[in-house]
């Protein structure tokens, strides 16, 4: 049996009532768009002001950026990730699955940033929010048209859920102009990930190819993008391994989960 709780230096994400766990590749992809954020401010504002880096919180023109939507959240662990790092920012966390939100509810209540993330118990697909999202982030489903689970819950997380080319439509549709996205992909996209984003007008401003270990091929992909405009786009490649040769997790790994992993 799955242990019913994963603990974190801040925050415990309870599990046993979800279909999804606690991954290590959903850690990673946590940990990294938390940081991206905080970088994205920079580069947006030009020069923050004081004490807005620490925020959470920074400008483009005149609009603050801040509100966040997690499409299919599960146990909540990306958006309690992100209010780690982010302390002003909103987020909104979306689930289709009644129990599954339900303990994401627990988890944001029983953490030190519950004011600033609300759960909704809804299908992404009939969400209409009272305003456009500066950032959209998701772990979406990596199953699709695959053998279903004996696990009803996991089929609904897996397959009943949203595919990918829905998922990026409600990008699309919820996306404020200059906002980003993220997104935590399985490698075997990749062949066919920039043409599918750009039949939804999304363009793709960095991929980070994630390896279990150095030894290993690569199996998952870390995304980052915006809505397709005029200007050209270069795509940023890198990659990242969780461990060394040695089994051991590697510097980089160690640099973006130390803030949030026990005894790193």
């Amino acid at each position: 049996m799955s242990n019913p709780y994963f603990q974190f230096k801040q925050f415990t994400i309870y599990q046993d009532r979800c279909a999804m766990k606690v991954t290590t590749d959903a850690s990673l992809f946590g940990a990294w768009v938390a940081g991206q954020l905080g970088s994205w401010a920079v580069g947006q504002s030009g020069s923050l002001q004081s004490g807005n880096q620490q925020s959470g919180s920074w400008a483009v023109g005149s609009r603050t950026i801040g509100n966040i939507m997690d499409i299919g959240t599960g146990t909540g662990l990306l958006s309690l990730m992100v209010a780690q790092k982010n302390p002003l920012v909103r987020i909104d966390a979306i689930e289709i699955d009644a129990e599954a939100a339900a303990q994401a509810k627990e988890n944001f209540d029983d953490s030190t940033w519950d004011e600033r993330v609300t759960i909704m118990n809804i299908d992404a697909r009939t969400f209409i929010p009272e305003a456009k999202y500066d950032c959209i982030i998701s772990n979406p489903p990596f199953y699709e048209n695959e053998l279903r689970s004996p696990d009803s819950k996991k089929n609904i997380a897996r397959h009943e859920g949203l595919e990918l080319k829905e998922l990026l439509g409600i990008i699309k549709n919820n996306l404020f102009p200059d906002g980003r996205f993220y997104l935590l992909l399985p490698y075997k996209r990749n062949p066919d990930i920039k043409d599918l984003l750009g039949k939804h007008e999304l363009a793709i401003l960095q991929m980070v190819f994630v390896r279990q270990s150095i030894t290993h091929d690569y199996f998952r992909i870390m995304l980052m993008g915006k809505l397709k405009n005029n200007e050209p786009v270069e795509t940023m490649i890198d990659e990242i391994s969780i461990r060394d040769d040695q089994e051991q997790y590697t510097k980089e790994f160690i640099g973006l989960l130390k803030d949030y992993y026990l005894h790193l």
